[in-house]
Parts: structure tokens; sequence; C-alpha cells
């Protein structure tokens, strides 16, 4: 087994890392830290980032895509801003989705502007009442003409605010009194629909909102396959999300670890510095844990889906794990700083708050612990 990068995978790193230094992090600090981006900003990242195939990591090379593995994936997206992360996932997720779940239609109509980063998308999937279980979604489509009539609402949709393009999940009536889930791809341009802002508690660069469907036509040719899939499609797709979501709270406590060194060095009590009392080389030393063991579980999850292997039990304990480990992390390295850790001038409380926002998304810590329960005992907790 080797833990080392190949001369190429350094190379993507590098890459990542240059593209952020120089085209994503200028536009993040340009505009203000607790308002979510502008539409022309939020592009202008995005036709940066298509540059290295972060808005088409898992669409293949003859569809037009990057056809990245997913470990060289996730070693690009750890070294992105998680506020752009989050912005860069969903919209390369619901790319996926339309690539290999649409209509060649589909596929020609939306997935190269998709690809280069011209035209934002999302995934309309949770609701207000429905998170964790997507096969309870309420939101009705039903046929009039040749159009489809969407009505209900999303909740927590990032991107929606700013998306010229939205996968959503719907239910459809069928003529035997039941109903099955279905994707329609709701084009903004012809189909408008309301949405706004919801406000959260960390990475509010973020575009992150709330969607209403209030009688929305969608042409009948934008109905997606019926290959009774849907749920199994987004299962697929959020495997990967997954600890890419742990490599994100991987980037922000890396930031808190190397603040806490610098600062141990410099700062004197009791006439000598802090890093030299055992205490503080504790704390320390359990960030540093805390972010290793977080980076290599989301890397040998994503590897193992390249290898085919089934990851389920371990995409969800990649994330789960990384997110509780680098939250637990920050929290250590505010206490290192004292009461410069609580100020806004340092940045660690935003750090605090940025990653406490990763808990949720792709799966909560307890649907995760479940999941992964479920696999190494075969038995459902939440099914039956």
């Amino acid at each position: 087994m080797d833990l080392g990068l190949t001369f190429e995978q350094q190379m993507l790193v590098d890459a990542a890392r240059k593209l952020v230094e120089q085209e994503i992090q200028p536009v993040l600090d340009s505009h203000d830290r607790d308002r979510a981006l502008p539409k022309d900003a939020v592009l202008r990242i995005m036709s940066k980032a298509a540059d290295l195939g972060l808005t088409s990591a898992r669409i293949p090379a003859e569809g037009g895509g990057a056809g990245l593995g997913m470990l060289e994936y996730g070693l690009m997206a750890e070294q992105v801003p998680p506020t752009v992360a989050l912005i860069l996932q969903p919209h390369e997720a619901t790319a996926t989705r339309i690539y290999l779940g649409g209509t060649q239609e589909h596929r020609d109509r939306w997935v190269d502007d998709l690809i280069a980063g011209r035209r934002i998308c999302c995934t309309g999937s949770t609701e207000p009442d429905i998170g964790s279980d997507p096969r309870g979604v309420k939101t009705r489509v039903h046929q009039e003409g040749d159009q489809f009539v969407i009505n209900g609402s999303k909740l927590w949709i990032s991107n929606s605010t700013v998306c010229d393009v939205m996968n959503v999940t719907c239910r459809m009536a069928l003529p035997d009194g039941t109903s099955r889930l279905v994707r329609v791809m709701v084009d903004r341009a012809e189909s408008p629909f309301e949405s706004r802002e919801v406000h959260m508690i960390g990475l509010r660069q973020a575009p992150h909102g709330e969607v209403i469907f209030d009688n929305c036509r969608v042409p009948k040719a934008n109905l997606c396959p019926d290959t009774g899939d849907t749920a199994k499609l987004l299962t697929l797709t959020w495997l990967a999300n997954r600890p890419l979501v742990g490599l994100m709270a991987v980037n922000l406590a890396q930031k808190a670890l190397d603040m806490t060194i610098e600062y141990a060095k410099v700062r004197k009590q009791f006439g000598r510095a802090i890093g030299g009392f055992q205490l503080i080389q504790e704390d320390v030393a359990d960030i540093h844990t805390a972010v290793v063991t977080s980076r290599l579980t989301c890397y040998h999850a994503l590897a193992a889906m390249d290898r085919g292997e089934r990851a389920n039990a371990l995409s969800a304990m990649a994330k789960r794990y990384a997110v509780d480990a680098c939250d637990r992390a920050i929290a250590l390295a505010m206490r290192v700083h004292g009461a410069m850790g609580l100020s806004n001038e340092l940045g660690l409380e935003r750090l605090a708050r940025d990653v406490r926002m990763l808990h949720i998304p792709d799966g909560t810590t307890g649907i995760l612990t479940l999941i992964q329960g479920r696999e190494l005992t075969g038995m459902d907790a939440f099914r039956g």
C-alpha cells in the first residue's frame, strides 16, 4: 500500500491550489463574506473551475467531461475553499445526473454548457419536511396536454437562487392510484419559479435557498426517462459526495492546524512560548491527528470507488467521521488561541461556523451511522 501521491496526482493538487490562489480567492475577497455570491461571481468561478474538470469530474471524456477518478477528484476538491466547493459539488453532481439519467436531448441541450460553466445547475430533492428519506417527496407533477405542471416546494437547495437549470425530484400519480418518483428538468428561462435566499450559520457566500413551484409548466420532453431508479441515481452520486464533504471539513481543519502551530510558537505565557507546554502540545497533536485520519479516511473511500468496490459503508463513515473529527479539531484550535480564538478578527470563529454546516448535506450524521450499520450487519434500522 502506497499512501504517497503520484507525480500526476501532485500536479493536480498543485494546479488546484494555483487556481484557488489566482482565480477563486480574489473573487471571494472582493465580495461580502456574509452574503451569498451574486450570479456573475459564481459564473466567473465556474468558468475557471471548468478548466480543471471540477464541473464535470464524473462525466466521462467521451461525453465531454473530465472523466476523473474519484480519488483525483477528491485531491483537487480538498484544495477548494468549502464555500466554493458547496457551489461546485452540487453543480457537478447534477450535471452527472443529467448525463447519466437524462435523454440524449437533455444531454445535447444542457450538458455542454454545464461542463463549461456557462450555466449553473442544481438538484431539487430536499423539502421542508423531507430530507433523509428522498422517497417521501411530496412535490407533485401532472401532465396537461404537451406540458407537465409542477406544484410544491424545495428547501436547503444549494445554488437554487442562481441556477439556470434544476433537476427536480417529483411524485407523479399513476392510473392505478399509486404514484412514483420522477425527475423533471426545469429550465428557468422557459419555466420561471420563485426562489429566496436562506441565511445560514456558515459558508455564507454559497447560494443556498428555498424554491416554490406554483403551477410551474415545463415541456413534456423535460421528463427524465422512466427507469424506476430515481432514488438509486441520487444515491450513487451521494456516495462520492459524502467523502467530498468530509474533505471540505479537512480543508477547514487544516487551516485551523496551521494557525494553531504558528500561534503556539509566538504566544508567550509565564516567560516562554506556549508551544512548549505539554497540554498545548497535546491539543496540537490531537488537531493534527484529526486532520490526517480524516483525510486518509476520505481518500480510502474514494479509492475504493475507483476500484469498483461497494463503498456504501466507507462513504458514510468517511463523511461522518471527518466532519465530526474536524469540528472537534477546530474547537481545540480555538481553545489554544484563548480569547483571541473567539474574536472575529482572527477567523477561527468563521471556521467553527463553516464546519457546522457540513454535518447535514449528503446525509446527516445519524443517517450515515445507520447506513454504515446496515452495511455491516445486513439489517436496515430505518426501513425495517
